[in-house]
């Protein structure tokens, strides 16, 4: 028998647990959670009278942002932020897995790189963009590489927890099979580690904005950095604001469509509520 039609016949045998579901009070709960939040806020700027350059009220906020969306300034600067954002993904995440996979099969090189990959995350991000500015210029590659930075260690490490935690009796069977190393990281790995991975993917697409904004911060032109850097010089509270609830959406957004993934991918892992 095959080793795929061999796995196919194990497959079904786990246990499938249905994925939980929202409650009506579970899915009206942010909502109304941000309502909250801005009904306080408002009320906190009247009774205070702050001024606007120290705290805008929520309708100054969205006034603002109304007339740079109507500008097209908004939409430009978040283009250039999601393009460094996808782009540190692209190579912080294939960079973590590739090398955590290699460090978690092999002792000796971890024993090896380990202490070189732990030194460096002692050096602040914000202390290394500037240097990295200096040798790649100003431009996206700089922004690609903070952000590729910011996220590689706690991907690596998730993937490396994810690979060891795999069951040592499945890889015996594996090797009893005759599987090869590719068949057996197909049909074992991969899947036993996706629940720890997609954790730290989750850290990861969060990280990756920071990663931009702190690029951003150090030398540009454009993107929401930028613009949070310009809002500031201008004394321009409410630009600022609207730039720093965008990098929220985008953070959101990045997070629940991993989180929309995982629940498809691993429908099987869910415990019952």
């Amino acid at each position: 028998m095959r080793l795929s039609q061999t796995m196919d016949t194990l497959g079904p045998q786990r246990t499938r647990r249905p994925a939980p579901r929202r409650t009506n009070w579970q899915v009206a709960l942010l909502p109304a959670l941000v309502l909250g939040v801005l009904l306080i806020w408002d009320t906190l700027v009247r009774w205070a009278e702050y001024p606007a350059f120290l705290l805008p009220t929520p309708r100054l906020v969205a006034t603002r942002f109304v007339a740079v969306w109507r500008e097209g300034t908004l939409q430009a600067h978040i283009l250039v932020t999601l393009q460094e954002i996808f782009g540190g993904l692209a190579l912080g995440l294939g960079g973590a897995v590739v090398l955590g996979y290699l460090l978690a099969r092999s002792r000796p090189l971890e024993r090896l790189v380990s202490p070189l990959i732990v030194a460096t995350q002692a050096i602040p991000i914000v202390a290394l963009a500037p240097l990295l500015v200096i040798w790649f210029g100003a431009g996206s590659l700089s922004k690609v590489l903070v952000c590729a930075l910011t996220l590689f260690f706690p991907v690596l490490m998730n993937t490396i927890v994810g690979i060891r935690g795999v069951d040592a009796g499945l890889v015996d069977l594996m090797r009893s099979l005759r599987a090869s190393r590719w068949q057996t990281f197909r049909y074992l790995e991969l899947p036993a580690s996706l629940p720890v991975l997609f954790g730290g993917l989750k850290v990861g697409v969060t990280l990756s904005v920071i990663g931009a904004v702190v690029g951003e911060f150090v030398a540009a032109d454009r993107g929401l950095g930028f613009l949070v850097n310009l809002a500031r010089g201008l004394f321009d509270t409410p630009l600022m604001f609207v730039a720093l609830f965008t990098l929220m959406v985008i953070a959101l957004s990045l997070y629940f469509a991993v989180s929309f993934l995982e629940s498809r991918l691993l429908k099987w892992h869910w415990p019952e509520q």
